[in-house]
């Protein structure tokens, strides 16, 4: 017991050497209230702070539960303060206890508290809200396998990180417990996430409680509170660096010092991409109950600097503001780093580590997505780089022009049958138009561009028609599903159609009738985020040019 109290006044005396620390600065009355405010979650750009407050009156169910907590916001000002706290509307606060657990880089995503379907309230768990022309769309909840069995907590929350891929959750396993562990979960191709694991030995003891990990920008540096030996009182807030990509291997937690943390409860600690200064709730200096406040970090504090990419992405044709999803990917190889969306006015802002050179990417269904390449390999300090996005629509030129003479106006395409076609069957009362899209069943092996033979019956039926109607002219287009690089996307499937009109041509049909095109992921028919409908878009089409 003796040698266990060395060591804990040992660890204390070296965290207050080694955190040198400027004072806790209280954010002042706008935002703090003679009530309770906890858990800061800041966005990565710094503008806006989403908190909980406990015994408001103004709170949802502030009449029937005087202990009911309610997420609250404030937003950066342009003289650099904080707005006075605002009571968030629909879609939240509707059950007893609701939180923010994390903010998206520029707050068009939000990761709320509580299982939500179809904007209805069904457990626990955490569910994610978007920003869209009619405001925030209805909560609704990340499929995480084995959550519900796993999670038997008293209390439970989650963190995801900025690249929207993974999620830190923390729960217990042991039903009613209060000591809980942090766990990872990845997002899958499915868009949902796979079973939780526990981050190790490195952050979860056996006999103490590790909860609130808030992972900074750089995806590596993580803070969480924990009341493990060491600590200056019941919860203290440690950090720990990531050190694989595993996620079980960390570096020893480091206690962040007595000026963050007290004799009392501290947890929730909250950091811009920026990465100066850090967001708490804490009773010093308090106005009343718990306050939010910030402080400014010393170096070795501070997570490693990242590079914040801001813009808006734009309809080239219209010059119009457009929502879009963002991708963004390491090259060379194009593997997958990040997601994000752009808010319905168009902004985005993404948060990239150096050591990496990007290709961001937006797209948007119907339209050519459009790449721009970052170069963040070399080490460097924080900045902020702006980058507009435009992008074309799919059917510009002459298809455009040829859809809208079909009265079209290029939203909808309609489609034939092709067996129908090949034989002539019902062309009085649907003739043939340009404009008309006709699917083809054609077969490849995985990632290949040579046709299977099963498929050269269906091809048969195109040389047919097109022998049938001898002045028809087509495009040949081949489409992907969202898996895999842009650039690898459209070179599959650029190959693609033009093994089909190679085998065109072999059957006598004249060059200049068919054109070739590969649209890679840009033209889906259904939703990516099944099986069944990545299979469904990953396809051979004709669309009739000329009859």
């Amino acid at each position: 017991m003796i040698k266990k109290l060395l060591t804990n006044a040992l660890v204390l005396v070296a965290s207050g050497n080694l955190f040198a620390q400027t004072s806790v600065e209280n954010l002042g009355m706008q935002v703090n209230s003679p009530y309770h405010e906890v858990r800061p979650t800041i966005s990565g750009d710094g503008k806006i702070l989403y908190f909980v407050v406990e015994g408001n009156p103004q709170n949802n169910k502030a009449k029937s539960d005087k202990k009911a907590q309610d997420i609250w916001f404030s937003e950066l000002g342009p003289d650099g303060q904080w707005g006075k706290a605002q009571h968030a509307g629909a879609p939240f606060n509707d059950q007893k206890e609701n939180a923010v657990f994390w903010v998206a880089p520029d707050g068009n995503r939000l990761l709320i508290r509580g299982a939500y379907e179809n904007g209805k309230y069904v457990g626990r768990g955490v569910s994610m809200v978007e920003k869209t022309a009619g405001g925030w769309s209805q909560p609704q909840k990340l499929k995480i396998k084995d959550y519900d069995r796993m999670s038997q907590d008293v209390f439970s929350g989650a963190f995801m990180s900025n690249d929207g891929k993974t999620l830190l959750l923390y729960f217990s396993e042991e039903k009613n417990s209060y000591v809980n562990d942090i766990y990872v979960s990845r997002l899958t191709e499915n868009d949902d996430w796979t079973r939780p694991e526990s981050l190790g030995s490195d952050i979860n003891t056996d006999d103490y409680d590790e909860i609130s990990p808030s992972l900074a920008a750089d995806n590596v540096t993580m803070y969480f509170s924990s009341d493990r030996p060491g600590g200056f009182g019941e919860h203290d807030i440690w950090m720990s660096k990531r050190l694989d990509e595993t996620w079980k291997k960390w570096s020893t937690p480091v206690n962040m010092g007595d000026t963050i943390n007290t004799a009392k409860w501290d947890a929730y600690f909250a950091l811009d991409a920026n990465g100066e200064y850090a967001y708490l709730s804490t009773t010093q200096n308090s106005s009343g109950g718990t306050d939010l406040a910030k402080i400014k970090l010393s170096d070795i504090q501070r997570p490693l600097a990242v590079v914040m990419v801001y813009g808006q992405v734009f309809n080239a044709v219209t010059k119009q503001p457009m929502d879009a999803k963002l991708v963004y990917d390491k090259v060379p190889g194009e593997t997958n780093e990040g997601n994000s969306i752009s808010s319905p006015e168009g902004k985005y802002k993404v948060t990239l580590p150096y050591g990496k050179q990007y290709s961001l990417r937006a797209s948007a269904d119907n339209f050519f997505s459009v790449l721009d390449t970052l170069d963040l390999v070399k080490p460097g300090v924080y900045k902020e780089i702006h980058r507009d996005l435009y992008l074309y629509p799919a059917d510009t030129g002459r298809l455009a022009a040829l859809n809208n003479n079909n009265n079209n106006n290029g939203t909808q395409e309609p489609r034939r049958d092709l067996d129908s076609l090949a034989q002539g069957l019902g062309l009085e009362e649907n003739p043939i138009e340009p404009g008309q899209i006709v699917g083809i069943k054609i077969l490849f092996d995985f990632a290949k561009t040579i046709i299977r033979s099963e498929s050269y019956t269906e091809l048969n039926k195109v040389v047919s028609v097109l022998k049938s109607n001898p002045t028809m002219e087509i495009e040949i287009s081949a489409h992907t599903d969202n898996i895999g690089g842009y650039s690898k996307n459209i070179a599959l499937s650029n190959d693609r159609a033009r093994s089909v009109k190679e085998y065109l041509l072999s059957k006598g049909i004249e060059a200049s009738r068919i054109i070739s095109r590969g649209y890679g992921e840009v033209k889906p028919i259904a939703s990516n985020k099944s099986p069944e409908g990545r299979q469904r878009n990953r396809r051979v089409e004709f669309k009739i040019l000329k009859k």
